[in-house]
């Protein structure tokens, strides 16, 4: 088996012991590290994220497999810093003021970090003005909030807000997820996009930077 359809599919069935061995071996064989992480880690994140979608995945296993693939990413992390690789954009990540759900939240920056953005995630609770100070120290292009709950969602309005006010609106796309967000209430409140769920999340980072996916 070709070593990088090798690390897809270890990182695809979420086998985080293994990876680390087969991403060696292809850096041994001299594969450069921006290839095996885009056609070897990625791929297999990908492949479990597509299942996912279609009903055909399930949370714990795009969880493994985004560990094992971040498993590999630590091997390649410096490899790909001293190669002069940049990421494809910055997203800064957390649950809004008042919510303390992390899991759908840590999916979605597995899910972008798969896909080749860094992201800089502040948690849960997180208060609009941890968002702006985080925009203002980043080159940040998007700004990804979850709200889990009904009391909670407003709040996403609250930030988009508070960064009009800031005059930082024009600057940064802003993506909203969680149970009881929708495309609908996204548009409301003025939003760019809305993700169902940690897979699309992703795809639709891209859509709002007009990159293909």
């Amino acid at each position: 088996m070709d070593i990088l359809k090798e690390i897809a599919d270890k990182t695809e069935k979420g086998k985080q012991l293994e990876v680390p061995a087969a991403v060696q071996k292809a850096l041994a064989n001299g594969i450069p590290p921006y290839k095996v992480l885009t056609n070897g880690l990625q791929k297999g994140l990908e492949t479990v994220g597509d299942r996912f979608k279609r009903n055909q995945a399930y949370i714990p296993e795009v969880l493994l497999a985004a560990r094992a693939m971040q498993a590999g990413i630590n091997i390649l992390q410096p490899l790909l810093v001293e190669s002069g690789e940049k990421p494809i954009a910055t997203v800064v990540l957390g649950t809004v003021k008042d919510d303390l759900h992390d899991i759908g939240k840590n999916m979605v920056g597995m899910m972008l970090e798969g896909s080749g953005f860094q992201v800089v995630d502040l948690g849960v609770n997180v208060p609009a003005e941890k968002f702006i100070a985080a925009i203002q120290d980043k080159d940040t292009s998007i700004l990804a909030m979850s709200a889990l709950l009904s009391t909670t969602a407003p709040y996403l309005k609250t930030v988009i807000e508070a960064l009009k006010q800031k005059g930082l609106r024009e600057n940064v796309k802003v993506l909203v997820g969680g149970a009881p967000v929708t495309e609908q209430y996204a548009i409301e409140i003025g939003a760019d996009g809305f993700a169902p769920d940690s897979a699309r999340a992703a795809d639709k980072a891209k859509e709002l930077l007009n990159l293909k996916y």
